[in-house]
């Protein structure tokens, strides 16, 4: 434990913060909702091998001599993007479970769902079996991108947030490799005839699950939904198990109190928010707005710079760069590898060492220049996508090149807009609309990720190779200016501090936002709590506080 410790004071800024809220509970807790992230890796990385397998095809009609070539390429991508269908509808199912049940026991069902889908799908021998299976997959799959970046969020203190989420998003890539080389093992150790090799990776699933779902029962609720649903007093004490200090230690006083006092004045505000009231607020009311549409145009330019599509198509693109053969498996469970190990490198070093601003613009540096040699790449060589065409001399040595930009783009996008588009969603919303606007958000994403799925293909071909990556530069280079001009860095805020840096006006929120507002929540000046220049505020003086804040907003709307 000493050694956790003193690797977070050395390369985390934790001044202030008591050494106890390190603890084996937080860390356990955040491993747990952490590796929640590999239940939407794992299909990413397997089913791409999957449905090349031939006792797969021959079950379900992948291999039909009846249909034409463009029967089996829908039946294929009906197959592949199943699951990233369900998982829209169980990020918009996820903003009324999470909020009513909890995270735990959400967590909890979407453990015990995601096992019956597994069953349905491995006893499948018809096609629409296997579609049932898969959406139902795609059902749970969808609610733990809001259940763990909400969960992770509200419990983690706020030196190591960003480290947090980003074992979530590293996760995705745990799961991706993982699966990429349990496709590859199966490949090179059983009868290609055999059934086996695609019900065992299937079946893995059932070991994830449990292992979550086993999990769960040994975290606590998050303290942040348990003041929101009225239990304040139960959220105390959890929040005191949590951080391994009394309940009555100022910092537990600081931080229940700094969360009801954003509740409080959120509903002072808007009063009892509905879900069709929280839903007008994300869009009308201008600090809320301001940041949900930050979060959905992080998904548009993150998505859409295709590093998720060359996950996915990873052996046709390194066919197209001259590998041939069972290699280009082998290359998918390597960028797994990649993605996976440079995710967890900008989780422990990048994101909260240099703050969220430095490390989108170092990853997406990185992904740009790896996609500009691609695009270059191709332009120079078109020759390079066609099968009967062998590389020799310089271009040979370029198409390796090729290859080493396309892992690079994995790693730029595990530093970049990977952890981003998770990390700022669960950290900027407040707390009365977080689960429903994360549930839009993540709806939102896959909504573009099923649609950049869908296209990259198709673009291959009318935009050539050559032109999809020049696309993608673009996308990158448009991503640079927008996190200059609109993203403002909330590295190292408490949770209940970022409402005053979005009341800011919109045109400097991004550029001089931290500037501008500084951190002046209760926990952020727990030094001074703790030496006795500070006073914790006793209940009756929340009271007033609230009340006063709500006479100030009346005056400022007119009332």
């Amino acid at each position: 434990m000493a050694v956790f410790k003193n690797f977070f004071s050395k390369f985390y800024n934790t001044a202030g913060a008591p050494p106890e809220i390190f603890n084996r509970t937080l860390y356990f807790a955040i491993f747990v909702f952490g590796i929640l992230g590999c239940a939407r890796g794992y299909d990413e990385g397997y089913i791409g091998g999957i449905v090349t397998k031939s006792s797969f095809k021959n079950q379900f009609g992948l291999n039909d001599p009846t249909k034409t070539a463009t029967e089996l390429a829908n039946l294929k991508s009906n197959i592949t993007s199943m699951v990233i269908l369900g998982s829209i509808g169980g990020s918009l199912l996820a903003m009324y479970f999470v909020d009513k049940f909890g995270r735990i026991r959400t967590l909890q069902g979407v453990c015990v769902g995601w096992i019956v889908a597994v069953v349905i799908q491995i006893t499948s021998k018809k096609i629409g079996q296997l579609y049932v299976g898969r959406l139902m997959e795609g059902l749970c799959i969808g609610q733990t991108v809001v259940i763990g970046p909400c969960y992770l969020s509200e419990i983690a203190p706020k030196n190591i947030r960003g480290l947090a989420n980003c074992i979530f998003a590293g996760a995705v890539y745990f799961g991706s490799f993982m699966s990429n080389f349990i496709n590859y093992g199966c490949a090179l150790h059983m009868p290609a005839s055999s059934s086996k090799q695609w019900v065992v990776p299937t079946a893995i699933k059932i070991v994830i699950a449990g292992f979550l779902l086993v999990g769960s029962f040994l975290c606590h609720e998050s303290p942040r939904w348990l003041v929101k649903s009225g239990n304040v007093e139960k959220s105390g004490l959890v929040l005191s198990k949590i951080r391994h200090l009394p309940e009555d230690h100022p910092y537990i006083l600081s931080e229940v109190s700094d969360i009801q006092e954003q509740l409080y004045v959120e509903k002072e505000a808007t009063g009892k928010v509905s879900k069709l009231k929280a839903l007008k607020e994300l869009f009308f009311v201008k600090s809320i707005r301001y940041r949900i549409l930050l979060a959905l145009s992080a998904q548009i330019l993150g998505q859409w710079s295709c590093a998720g599509s060359i996950t996915v198509y990873m052996p046709e693109l390194v066919a197209l760069v001259g590998v041939r053969g069972t290699k280009k498996l082998l290359y998918s469970a390597i960028l797994g590898v990649v993605k996976f190990s440079s995710a967890y490198i900008g989780a422990f070093f990048v994101i909260d060492f240099l703050g969220r601003k430095k490390a989108l613009y170092l990853g997406m540096t990185i992904q740009f220049l790896a996609t500009l040699y691609v695009a270059l790449f191709f332009q120079i060589v078109p020759q390079a996508t066609d099968d009967d065409y062998t590389m020799t001399g310089s271009k040979k040595h370029a198409g390796v090149g090729a290859l080493a930009m396309l892992f690079m783009t994995g790693v730029g996008w595990t530093l970049g807009w990977n952890s981003i588009q998770y990390l700022i969603n669960s950290e900027m919303l407040p707390l009365g609309v977080r689960n429903i606007g994360t549930a839009l958000i993540m709806a939102f994403h896959f909504a573009n990720q099923y649609g950049n799925t869908k296209a990259l293909p198709t673009m291959l071909i009318s935009l050539t190779p050559a032109g999809t990556f020049f696309f993608a530069s673009a996308v990158l280079l448009l991503g640079l200016f927008w996190a200059w001009f609109f993203l403002p860095e909330i590295a190292g805020r408490s949770l209940e501090s970022m409402e005053d840096l979005f009341d800011l006006p919109w045109y400097v929120i991004g550029r001089k936002g931290a500037k501008l507002c500084p951190d002046n929540s209760g926990i952020a000046h727990i030094r001074e709590a703790e030496e006795g220049n500070l006073d914790i505020k006793s209940e009756q003086d929340f009271v007033e506080n609230v009340s006063q804040v709500s006479v100030e907003y009346d005056l400022e709307k007119g009332v």
